[in-house]
């Protein structure tokens, strides 16, 4: 039975626990609590009864366990209420002989001396401390703030002199700056300030410094000094960081100089390659997820203040970067994606920003695109769109910057990179010679078209050729090119009809029959 499925009762119980009834139960269970009996002094021997006592339970307490800090300073707080003063130092003597490196004992022994107004003791307290443990912060803060509360600043000052030749952090830097600003001694916090840049020579302290310049000195001279110093004299490790260029930036913008905070965006694009994730800046190690966020939230910033501040030109110089970078991402995912470099020299082409050379970053373009030769030397097909690449950028050279020498070493470059023994393209030698004839070298055409009838001997090169000498008149030239054309091709009816079409033109009638 114990195995088969007991059904359960899902009804209402008869009798129901309300919530009321819930807590008056709790109430009724709950331990009473027990209070300490008060103790009524009626005389100064009740009261050193009364003294006897407490001390004996600390005594007690402390020889329990003579380790914890806790017993010792309710023993020394119970003789400070009783205005036993001199107990309580000793108290606090005899911790410190079990822990003298305990900063926190230290910290409530000064605080004594300090809430009693015995500021002699107390000074020679935290001196003793700050002797014996130099490398905690909070003893030092507690000795500086004690000076400078009784108004000695002198001395405050030559407390801090001993603090910062233990090089603390930077936050006791800011400290003294600001104690030296308070008392109106700018000059001695500006020294103090770049003491701790020359100290700390990180992109975090000289941020620190040019905002303390900004917003505590009121010297906007200054803290554009800071920023300047942080790109030119730090480590490439930490001037190149996104957040230096971002703050350099905005400080300039809200100083109304719009013009200094472009060139800084313009700077940092160029520099870290904003805009281009998965370009790494040569030369720079693996940049960290942390970084990537801070400059991609730069770039997002730098179209925000063009959008803001800056004209057309400033907001295509943005549009064209973004696009820049996606180009950049195509043609490194595959070099062999030759649409992608027809494309990206394109835009550079069009893209001309004023004083800036767009020729040299077009032939950047082409130089990278053509450096992909396709992997096989036996496949024509893969080579027909490679060789527009060199076509078009011989024609950029020629039409857009009028350099023919420079179009007509692009054509020979090529020439000399196709294979011819396997393949060849007519097009290439033709554009070649006839770029020889817009340079006035006929001699260079009539050589580069014969070395293309011998290397390559496509019906086109006859034809293109035996035009150009027709154009110039040389009849006898086109007879000859006209027999070698026969003689490799003398199948081609449209070799012969055109051949007896130039005999006839010139009256040759025998030689056309």
């Amino acid at each position: 039975m114990s195995n088969q499925a007991r059904v359960k009762i899902r009804a209402p119980a008869p009798i129901q626990i309300s919530a009321e009834q819930i807590l008056r139960e709790a109430a009724e269970r709950q331990e009473q609590h027990i209070i300490d009996p008060v103790v009524k002094i009626h005389d100064a021997e009740e009261y050193q009864s009364h003294l006897r006592d407490r001390r004996k339970h600390f005594e007690d307490n402390i020889r329990y366990r003579r380790e914890h800090i806790g017993n010792w300073v309710k023993y020394a707080r119970f003789e400070e209420e009783n205005r036993e003063f001199e107990r309580a130092r000793s108290v606090f003597e005899r911790a410190l002989e079990v822990e003298v490196r305990n900063p926190e004992l230290w910290l409530r022994y000064a605080e004594l001396e300090m809430r009693n107004e015995f500021i002699n003791r107390a000074r020679n307290v935290l001196d003793r401390a700050v002797q014996l443990l130099p490398r905690v912060d909070f003893l030092w803060y507690k000795y500086v703030y004690m000076e400078e509360m009784v108004g000695d600043v002198p001395k405050c000052r030559a407390v801090f002199d001993r603090w910062m030749d233990w090089m603390p952090d930077d936050n006791a830097w800011m400290s003294y700056a600001r104690f030296e600003g308070r008392c109106g001694h700018w000059d001695q916090a500006k020294e103090i300030m770049k003491r701790y840049a020359n100290a700390y020579p990180s992109s975090k302290s000289f941020m620190r410094f040019s905002k303390w310049a900004e917003y505590e000195a009121k010297d906007v001279d200054l803290a554009r000094t800071v920023y300047e110093s942080a790109l030119v004299e730090l480590e490439p490790e930490e001037s190149r960081q996104a957040r230096v260029f971002g703050r350099f930036a905005a400080f300039e913008e809200r100083q109304g100089e719009y013009e200094r905070a472009r060139v800084i965006y313009k700077h940092a694009a160029k520099l870290l390659h904003l805009g281009q994730e998965g370009t790494q800046p040569p030369g720079e190690e693996e940049v960290s997820k942390w970084e990537q966020e801070k400059r991609n939230e730069l770039y997002k910033a730098y179209i925000s203040f063009e959008k803001k501040r800056g004209d057309k030109a400033g907001i295509e110089d943005i549009v064209i970067t973004s696009q820049r970078a996606e180009y950049e991402k195509r043609v490194n995912a595959d070099p062999q994606d030759y649409d992608a470099w027809f494309e990206y020299a394109k835009m550079e082409e069009e893209n001309e920003i004023e004083g800036v050379d767009n020729a040299s970053k077009v032939r950047e373009v082409y130089e990278r695109a053509i450096a992909n030769v396709p992997p096989s030397m036996e496949e024509k097909q893969l080579w027909k769109r490679y060789i527009y690449l060199w076509i078009y950028y011989a024609l950029f050279e020629e039409l857009q910057q009028h350099d023919l020498d420079r179009a007509s070493k692009i054509y020979d470059a090529c020439i000399d990179l196709i294979p011819h023994s396997k393949f060849s393209f007519s097009k290439i030698w033709i554009n070649a010679a006839k770029l020889h004839i817009r340079r006035k070298d006929l001699v260079s055409a009539r050589k580069l078209l014969g070395k293309a009838i011998g290397l390559c001997g496509k019906e086109r090169i006859f034809t293109e050729y035996i035009a150009l000498e027709l154009a110039l008149g040389e009849v006898d030239r086109c007879r000859a090119l006209y027999t070698n054309y026969l003689k490799q091709m003398p199948h081609n009816c449209r070799a012969w009809s055109k051949y007896a079409d130039l005999e006839k033109s010139v009256g040759e009638t025998e030689r056309c029959r």
